[in-house]
């Protein structure tokens, strides 16, 4: 799954920390209509064609 996400690894726990205090903050009321993926799991599976709402 990592090789499939955009950055082809995982983000640091500092990484994490840092993007949710600038989300939080007043800088970033400019930022609309984009997502912050946090957790890739989902996006890389669903880039990989393995991903499925039903088992």
């Amino acid at each position: 799954m990592i090789d499939a996400s955009a950055a082809e690894r995982c983000g640091t726990s500092d990484e994490i920390a840092a993007a949710a205090a600038f989300l939080l903050g007043e800088h970033a009321a400019f930022i609309t209509g984009t997502d912050l993926l946090i957790a890739g799991g989902v996006i890389a599976s669903i880039r990989a064609g393995t991903y499925s709402i039903h088992p």
